[in-house]
């Protein structure tokens, strides 16, 4: 009897411990950047978009479930100083989102809604590459098993939110109580784009070897292992990664323009979605490039 009220407890409240949304709501500032609040069907969809140099891709970044957008603010102007364009969008149930709910569905829709504001707006789709960090793996990775980018990174992956919680409570019955999977490893082989996957070979709270697991899946993946990295320090302990980051997008771009040469494309004129971000500084931004 208490096995099943266990699992009928564990299955009601678990999205608290996977969506654990900062409580303070801070609005994102980066230079240069427009802070896009987007309509859609499913509630407004918030996006920060530094816009690439001519030439450059586009990173579209997702964040870890500890973090919201402004968190995403530093990763943001170094890939930006580096060169390429960057995109971080905001999780229903986040930040300036926060009066949604958070569930996988929910993200999915919010990043589909960010890329096509995106490619509305001129940003043209193979130009970009999908970043995802820890959750935000899941969201990249499902978005790409859709036919989306020219380009896949994982950062600190999962193959499966089940398989993680699994550590924790292998005795419950987790297949059956999480809703939201983020199943990454079932999906890999159907994802043929350059896929790079990060993963600090000491991390505490995703294994490593989930993250070789997936390099093993990706049709067309390379495992970069950061030595003595945990979860939270890889862009501390490779402090070479924002590189490695820009450079892979600029390679992944490359091979798909030989296989698909690009259009010309008008950008789209600014309308009342777009908010100009003019601050040098970003409020609230944070040294964690990452949380779980």
């Amino acid at each position: 009897m208490a096995y099943v009220a266990l699992s009928a407890i564990v299955g009601a409240s678990y999205r608290a411990l996977l969506f654990p949304a900062p409580r303070a709501v801070i609005e994102p500032a980066l230079s240069g950047a427009e802070l896009y609040r987007i309509p859609s069907e499913h509630g407004e969809v918030v996006a920060l978009h530094a816009s690439a140099k001519p030439g450059e891709p586009t990173i579209v970044f997702f964040h870890g479930n500890g973090e919201d957008l402004a968190d995403t603010v530093l990763l943001g102007r170094e890939l930006f100083d580096a060169g390429v364009g960057f995109c971080a969008v905001e999780y229903p149930g986040y930040g300036l989102s926060r009066a949604q709910k958070a569930s996988e569905p929910a993200l999915y829709a919010a990043a589909e809604v960010a890329l096509a504001e995106l490619e509305r707006r001129g940003v043209r789709a193979e130009s970009v590459v999908l970043v995802g960090q820890s959750l935000g793996s899941g969201v990249a990775t499902e978005l790409a098993a859709r036919g989306h980018g020219a380009g896949l990174v994982l950062i600190a992956p999962f193959t499966s939110i089940p398989a993680v919680a699994r550590r924790f409570a292998p005795f419950l019955p987790l297949d059956l109580l999480l809703r939201d999977r983020f199943d990454n490893l079932a999906k890999a082989p159907r994802v043929v784009v350059p896929t790079l996957v990060v993963h600090g070979d000491r991390d505490e709270v995703v294994p490593f070897e989930m993250g070789r697991a997936l390099s093993e899946h990706f049709p067309n993946a390379e495992l970069h292992a950061v030595g003595g990295a945990g979860h939270n320090d890889l862009y501390v302990k490779d402090a070479g990664l924002v590189r490695k980051l820009s450079s892979f997008a600029r390679a992944s771009v490359a091979e798909r323009a030989k296989l698909d040469p690009p259009r010309a494309r008008e950008p789209a004129e600014p309308n009342e979605a777009t908010h100009h971000m003019g601050s040098s500084k970003a409020p609230g931004a944070s040294t964690r490039h990452g949380t779980n």
